[in-house]
Order: C-alpha cells, then sequence, then structure tokens
C-alpha cells in the first residue's frame, strides 16, 4: 500500500515538473551583432531619452556611483535583495547583442533574450502597456549609450524562489499581458494622463501595496506602500494631507519637485520628479488631469485654514514660541526656515501643518527627512535642509510628537524613539 502511494506521488511529482516546464518554456531568441548607435535616427532617440527620463530607468539602472545604466542597483524585497541588470549595449555584460524583439519581450513580458523568466522586480506589469512606438524609441536610446562592462551581481533570493521557471506560475497568478486600452469615455487629454502613468511611469510600482508574493494587490491600485524605506503616500483620496492635490500642485511637483501646500519631493521620489521635468508640459498636464480624476480632488474641500490657525497658535503662545522643551528645540532646529507669515506657505518654505510627511499614519517620511536632510540635487533647485543625524533618538523623537501634536488633529505617533532607532539601523544594514 505505502510503495502504490509513493509511486503515485512522484507521478504526481513528475506530471507537475513537466506541467511547469511546459508552462514555464520560452524560446531563446538569436542574439545580433550590436548595431551602430548611427542606426538609429536622432529623433528616435530623443524620444527614447524623454521616455527614459521620465520612466527613471537609470535610477533602477545605476548602481550607486557606478556607471549609468550598468545596474547593480540593491532593491530590497521580502524575498531578498534582487540586482539591476546592466542594460547598457556591452556584448558580453549588458543587452548588446538583443535585438528590438528580444528587448520588447522583455519589456512587455519578462523574459529575457535567453528564454528565462525576470523578476517582476522589473515592472514589466506595467511596461506590457508600452505603445510600439516607446518600445522602438526605448531601445534605440538604450542601444546608442556607452557600453560598459558590469556583470551580473548575485540576488540573495533563497533556493526554490530563486528558481526562474517559478516565475511562470506567478504570472499565471498576477500578470496579464497586453497594450493600453483608452477609455472612450475619457477625453485624449485623460488617456495620455493615464497611459504615461500606467505604462512609462509604472507609478503604481511604488503607490500600490503588495500581497505576500509581491504582486500588485487587486482593488488597491495606488493606495500607497513602503518603498525603499519610505512611504509612497496614497494617490487616492485616502491620502491625509489638508490640502488636495489639484491640478496646479501635481504640475508644480512633478516639473519642479516642490509644492506649495505639501512640500519637496524627497526619498525615492525626488529622481522621479527630475526625471519626469524632460516631458513636455502637455504630458505633465495630462498626468495631472488623470490623477485629479483618480485623488477626487473636483470634490476634496481644501481644509488649509484649520492647521494653519493651530501652527500659528502653537508658535505665538505666550508671547513667542511656547517654553517648554519640545518647542524650543523646535525652534532651534527648525523653526527660522519653516516659518511663514500671513501672506501663506512659501514653496521654499514649507509649511510642516500642511506637510504630506506629518499627516501620515507612519512617521518614517518624516523621520527620513529629520536624519537625512534634502540635498541642492532634490526638490527646489539649489535648496537645502541640513541633516540633523546628530541628534539623539530621543529628541528626534520630541521633534516629530510636538509636530504632530501642534500642527495636526492626528493622534501621536506610538513608539517613536523605536521607529527612529529602527530606521537607522536598517540605514546602516544596507547593501
Amino acid at each position: 500500500m505505502l510503495k502504490r502511494v509513493a509511486i503515485g506521488l512522484i507521478a504526481i511529482l513528475a506530471v507537475g515538473v513537466i506541467g511547469l516546464g511546459v508552462i514555464a518554456w520560452r524560446p531563446s531568441l538569436k542574439p545580433i551583432q550590436p548595431p551602430a548607435p548611427s542606426s538609429f535616427a536622432p529623433e528616435l532617440v530623443e524620444r527614447g531619452r524623454v521616455l527614459a527620463s521620465a520612466g527613471n530607468c537609470s535610477s533602477c539602472h545605476t548602481a550607486k556611483g557606478g556607471a549609468a545604466y550598468a545596474g547593480g542597483y540593491p532593491m530590497r524585497t521580502q524575498f531578498g535583495t534582487i540586482y539591476s541588470t546592466n542594460i547598457t549595449p556591452d556584448a558580453k555584460t549588458g543587452v548588446g547583442t538583443w535585438s528590438e524583439a528580444a528587448f520588447a519581450r522583455a519589456l512587455r513580458e519578462g523574459v529575457a533574450r535567453n528564454g528565462s523568466h525576470l523578476f517582476p522586480a522589473l515592472p514589466y506589469t506595467h511596461f506590457t502597456k508600452l505603445s510600439d512606438g516607446d518600445v522602438s524609441a526605448l531601445y534605440a536610446y538604450v542601444m546608442t549609450r556607452a557600453p560598459v562592462s558590469a556583470p551580473a551581481k548575485a540576488n540573495t533570493v533563497p533556493f526554490p524562489l530563486n528558481v526562474r521557471a517559478l516565475q511562470a506560475g506567478w504570472k499565471l497568478l498576477f500578470f496579464r499581458a497586453g497594450r493600453f486600452e483608452p477609455r472612450a469615455d475619457k477625453s485624449a487629454e485623460w488617456n495620455r494622463g493615464a497611459y504615461l502613468v500606467a505604462a512609462v511611469g509604472h507609478c503604481g510600482a511604488c503607490h500600490t501595496p503588495r500581497n505576500v508574493l509581491g504582486a500588485e494587490k487587486t482593488g488597491r491600485t495606488f493606495a500607497g506602500a513602503m518603498i525603499d524605506g519610505w512611504i509612497a503616500p496614497p494617490l487616492t483620496a485616502a491620502d491625509p494631507s489638508p490640502a488636495p492635490w489639484d491640478k496646479a500642485e501635481l504640475v508644480a511637483y512633478l516639473t519642479e519637485g516642490v509644492s506649495r501646500y505639501h512640500g519637496t519631493a524627497a526619498g525615492p521620489m525626488a529622481p522621479v520628479a527630475r526625471g519626469l521635468a524632460a516631458l513636455p508640459a502637455a504630458d505633465i498636464q495630462a498626468m495631472a488631469v488623470y490623477l485629479t480624476d483618480v485623488n477626487g480632488a473636483a470634490t476634496r474641500a481644501a481644509s488649509l485654514a484649520p492647521a494653519l490657525r493651530k501652527a500659528a497658535a502653537a508658535d505665538r503662545a505666550g508671547g513667542g514660541l511656547q517654553y517648554d522643551a519640545d518647542a524650543r528645540l523646535y525652534a532651534a532646529a527648525c523653526g527660522a526656515c519653516h516659518y511663514n507669515g500671513a501672506a501663506g506657505p512659501n514653496p521654499l518654505r514649507p509649511d510642516l501643518a500642511l506637510n504630506s510627511a506629518l499627516n501620515l499614519d507612519d512617521p518614517t517620511n518624516l523621520v527620513r527627512v529629520v536624519l537625512d536632510g534634502i540635498d541642492a540635487e532634490d526638490g527646489a533647485p539649489g535648496v537645502v535642509m541640513p541633516a540633523f543625524s546628530r541628534l539623539s533618538d530621543a529628541d528626534v523623537a520630541r521633534l516629530a510628537a510636538y509636530l504632530r501634536a501642534t500642527r495636526t488633529d492626528k493622534p501621536a505617533w506610538p513608539d517613536l524613539e523605536k521607529k527612529i532607532a529602527a530606521i537607522r539601523s536598517e540605514d546602516t544594514a544596507q547593501p
């Protein structure tokens, strides 16, 4: 009896392995000789440059201190660290021998030239929506970059999750290939914005929470998520900021990296804003049209006045700033740069009462900005916020708690000191 059961289990396992092999198999595409850069039309290369900038390709395919697009950037996931690959036209370690068909298959189906399945750290679930013309332009741009010899770094995803064939099963569950389909009930501008957000910008890859298998959660698109140790806030009406993200705010933020009512782009969003600035003004406007439809800005009433009045009252208490230790710490470290007078918020002096980071349920973004600051490259050109990493965990916690209490009507953040210590420890442990 046991022998029959064992034989049956072995047979089932064998059928399963064969079935997975059939599902997972993809043909290897023939390598080509690296094409000469002069074989691509300059206008096509320029279009590809703009698309690559808007898609923030260089941030994920460039390691800190490394050559552009040569890969090696670590992406931390719940399954281990995945390193981006070299997408320069180097024949041995890059994509120099990839045909346009191979390049398109990788972007749209998550399959490499050799037929192996790619991890969804490459957001092919979004790039599958790219038009033929945009794929051709991106290929032209990539193949005209300077080739760099940079062998792939070993990922730390453990067995059996590192078996590429298993990605075919993941795709069966969570991936549906197909081009972007415009909605007939929406304007051309709305559809252009939706395409840029969903396909080129792949905004949902960062702003949508993921399930235990790493797939974006169905029905929670743009609901906010943790990415690279930062919180990508909701792009929906669930955003807790007192000021709605209207068209003017979005256009300013997506082109200049700073918004009058929401603060400065920081963390993973900073290079995104820099990259989007390459798009024509009409495309940024189209993205704003789409995103304001998503977040319902037209139906949201701004609640700026109560937040600003509360902040002003805290600053005026006792004839000036409150004479308690937390208020004095704020006055010494933050007050001079973040004070706004009767004229209203100045985008170069972000009013913390309106800042997105202060109104989130999690203090991570605020803590990271306090610890790391904002350099001249990010946000408003030439405007710097110094890092306050020399403050103790207790002092950073006091600042965060004070601002939360005096600038919002939200409940206090719990266990702030532990959270701050964990963030410092996480940064130290980064590969």
